[in-house]
């Protein structure tokens, strides 16, 4: 008998893990075997030049978006440094995030009791010094820490917009998914 059922929808069926205490598999390439199910990277191109740079986020017909309707809904979460957003998940809605400033640690949790990494957790360092985008299905918690020593700027689209029934929300320094938050490599 697996663990019990904390959520319920449109039969995706959710579920704590009981993990050890970790970060879980750090991803260093977007096409890492150790990805949680469902879960997509692809490295941002960026062409930078004498007066910054520029990068293409999204072209809603192509890449990791492709697919998502017009009704997507784009949305910018500014953070300070060391704070942490997480966790949280979704039952219908697919978010791509991409972190447009800054350095983030986002950790993802596959939380669905059917999903054949449950349990498993991926820990991603994304931002300015390795611009990936970041598909999350649904049932997939995610959340983040900000690190190094300035503000960090997260830019996403989601395929739905903002439905609050649609978000469940798991403290951050939850047991069953008992990730150390503290700085790895000291």
């Amino acid at each position: 008998m697996g663990p019990p059922v904390f959520a319920e929808k449109n039969g995706l069926c959710l579920a704590l893990p009981s993990c050890e205490r970790g970060i879980g598999d750090v991803i260093r390439v977007p096409d890492s075997p150790a990805l949680i199910a469902g879960v997509r990277i692809e490295s941002l191109a960026l062409w930078p030049d004498d007066r910054g740079y520029f990068m293409e986020l999204h072209r809603l017909t192509t890449g990791l978006v492709a697919g998502f309707p017009p009704t997507a809904q784009a949305s910018v979460a500014l953070s300070y440094p060391g704070t942490i957003k997480a966790f949280h998940y979704h039952f219908e809605q697919h978010d791509c995030w991409n972190p447009a400033l800054g350095m983030f640690q986002v950790v993802l949790v596959d939380f669905r009791t059917g999903s054949r990494t449950f349990g498993k957790r991926n820990t991603i360092y994304t931002g300015h010094l390795k611009p990936w985008q970041i598909l999350i299905p649904p049932g997939v918690g995610h959340g983040y820490k900000i690190i190094g020593g300035g503000d960090a700027m997260l830019v996403y689209l989601t395929d739905n917009v903002y439905n609050p029934k649609d978000e469940g929300r798991i403290p951050y320094n939850d047991p069953s998914i008992n990730y150390d938050w503290e700085t790895q490599h000291k």
